[in-house]
């Protein structure tokens, strides 16, 4: 008995968290990383321009309101990561689950097309920005061989096809989790281009190159109409709102976060780092990049140091951005992948077309051929690669895509769960207060729709479509 007993080996339990998944071990730091990664994307090289248009009194301003709404409804949804309690509740291992424990199935619907429609929206988005970037190298070494005053204009499209080809190879993956060294590259290339971009504007300021600016933005003048300089503030206030956000990850990012301390305070101590952090490397960006360029200060920055003798360092930063946008499409695509592919399987769970899984082998390779997802994907970033070639505007379409996800995703929602999980009484002080911040920030966000929109349409008839060069 004392033999057995003292021979008997107790098998080795997995720590389990309390819904019985793998026992997560994220702290402050890792979701702070998470969140800078998240924020620090192609969105920052338009902020210059953005000071430009606002100048330096409102553009700061704009900034640091941005993220100071950012904080307070960021740790609104921090609390609604557990329903009821946001300590001991049941988890929330998404935004639209959140928002379906608080607010009920109709806002569930209302988010889900939010969401979803600024995923599909930010993969155009990308498309263009890659293909801007990469004119960007082929414009510099232009001036750098021809001189400064040479003609370097040139056509997206090439670099958008090329981009689209391989992202319809890279689509057909099931899971993004098999290129995890792409998106660890990809967030680590954001980095790079944000500090070339800085520093190169910092150099120009420091050789006495930088061109004048201004405390109110580009003034009106023959070159800018008052209604002009109106819309062109509308459409900065959009560059500022999208590089501001990460609520798309946000929930993805609370879920990697151990259970004690509870993940709430963790993330709220997270938020305050990481939009802190965030906050200081936009006002570098956008104002160093404003200070070196002036008034003509361009929609991405780094196409601007084309004809400053800064080849390379312009290269390197270009290539980066385009490394970058090559995972970070996948990220924000696959998402809206499965939710289609979720779909179309719960409305035809018979068909062979959308279910069947097909071994297959290419070379080295093997994988799962899956009929519906190999046609839709490949449709899906046709599509897209279309849009981008026919409205290859870079600034003005990352405006549209920052106002449209700006009030519901980083304001309305977080404010009415925060409102029905603390049951604030409709009148009272507090509700007052909350409701004025959405409704100003609901406002923000139609002016820099209405202002992106029509810069684009702007853009559109002054250019022919499809023949545009820059």
């Amino acid at each position: 008995m004392d033999i057995e007993a003292s021979s008997y080996v107790e098998p080795v339990k997995k720590e389990v968290d309390d819904d019985g998944k793998s026992k997560r071990t994220g702290d402050v730091v890792t979701a702070t990383t998470h969140i800078i990664t998240v924020v620090v994307g192609a969105g920052v090289l338009a902020l210059a321009w953005a000071m430009a248009q606002l100048g330096w009194i409102a553009g700061v301003g704009a900034m640091l309101a941005f993220s100071s709404i950012s904080i307070i409804t960021y740790n609104f949804i921090a609390d609604c990561y557990r329903y009821p309690d946001p300590v001991t509740g049941k988890r929330n291992y998404t935004y639209m689950q959140a928002v379906h424990s608080y607010l009920g199935g109709k806002m569930h619907v209302f988010c889900g097309l939010v969401l979803y429609g600024k995923l599909a929206g930010v993969t155009v988005g990308y498309a263009i920005t890659t293909s801007t970037s990469l004119l960007a190298i082929k414009k510099a070494s232009c001036f750098h061989h021809k001189g400064p005053d040479a003609d370097c204009k040139f056509s997206n499209n090439p670099y958008i096809i090329g981009f689209g080809i391989l992202q319809i190879f890279l689509s057909q993956i099931p899971n993004f989790h098999k290129l995890t060294w792409l998106s660890t590259l990809a967030a680590a290339t954001s980095f790079g281009y944000a500090f070339i971009g800085s520093g190169l504007s910092l150099a120009m300021v420091i050789q006495g190159k930088g061109h004048p600016t201004r405390l109110y933005g580009v003034p009106v003048g023959p070159d800018l109409t008052a209604a002009d300089k109106i819309w062109r503030v509308f459409s900065a206030l959009g560059n500022i709102a999208l590089a501001c956000s990460f609520a798309t990850v946000v929930y993805d990012i609370m879920d990697t976060l151990k259970s004690d301390p509870p993940e709430n305070q963790q993330m709220k101590k997270a938020n305050v780092l990481g939009i802190t952090m965030m906050t200081a490397l936009f006002l570098a960006c956008g104002g160093l990049g404003y200070a070196a360029f002036g008034d003509n200060t361009p929609g991405n920055i780094l196409s601007g140091f084309g004809s400053y003798g800064s080849f390379w360092l312009v290269a390197i930063g270009n290539i980066c951005i385009a490394i970058h946008i090559l995972g970070a499409y996948q990220v924000m695509a696959q998402p809206f992948f499965r939710i289609v592919e979720m779909g179309a399987n719960m409305m035809w769970p018979d068909s062979d077309f959308i279910n069947k899984e097909y071994p297959t082998n290419l070379g080295l390779f093997k994988f799962n051929l899956n009929l519906f997802r190999s046609t839709w994907r490949t449709i899906f970033v046709i599509l897209g690669s279309i849009i981008a070639m026919a409205m290859p505007f870079f600034h003005e379409f990352l405006a549209l895509l920052g106002a449209i996800g700006f009030w519901p995703l980083i304001v309305f929602f977080p404010i009415q769960m925060h409102i029905a999980q603390k049951q604030i009484k409709v009148g009272s002080l507090k509700w007052c207060a909350l409701q004025l911040l959405n409704f100003i920030c609901f406002c923000v966000t139609v002016v820099a729709s209405i202002g992106a929109i029509r810069e684009i349409g702007k853009n559109i008839n002054k250019f022919k479509i499809f023949t545009y060069k820059q």
